[in-house]
C-alpha cells in the first residue's frame, strides 16, 4: 500500500501562483512516475502532469509553459508549481501513483480555485 499526502490548494486570483505538494508514504516503488491531474465540475479527471523517477516530465498542453513539475526520489515527493493561473484551472488536483507493475494509487484530492 502507499499512501499520497497532497497540500497546498487554495483560493487565488487570475494570474496568481499556487504549488502544490504531495508526499508518498508505504511501500513506495523506486521505479514510479508520480503526477498530478485534476477534475472540473462536471468534468471527467484528465492528466495535468507526471514525472518518473528518471526525471522524464510529461504535461498537458493547457498546462505547458504555466506549471512545473519536479520531485524528491530520496523523500518521494513530487511538486507541482503552477503560475499564470486561469480560471479554468479550477478543479481539485489529485496526486497520482503509478509503479512499474502498474499499481496505482491517488490522493484525496486538494482544491484549487482560481477567481476572475
Amino acid at each position: 500500500q502507499v499512501r499520497l499526502v497532497e497540500s497546498g490548494g487554495g483560493l487565488v486570483q487570475t494570474g496568481g501562483s499556487l504549488r502544490l505538494s504531495c508526499a508518498a508514504s508505504g511501500s513506495v516503488s523506486s521505479r514510479r512516475v508520480m503526477g498530478w491531474y485534476r477534475q472540473a465540475p462536471g468534468k471527467e479527471r484528465v492528466l495535468v502532469a507526471t514525472i518518473t523517477t528518471g526525471g522524464s516530465t510529461d504535461y498537458a498542453e493547457s498546462v505547458k509553459g504555466r506549471f512545473t513539475i519536479s520531485g524528491d526520489n530520496a523523500k518521494g515527493t513530487v511538486n507541482l508549481q503552477m503560475n499564470s493561473l486561469q480560471p479554468e484551472d479550477t478543479a481539485v488536483y489529485y496526486c497520482h501513483y503509478r509503479d512499474f507493475r502498474y499499481v496505482t494509487f491517488w490522493g484525496q484530492g486538494t482544491l484549487v480555485t482560481v477567481s476572475s
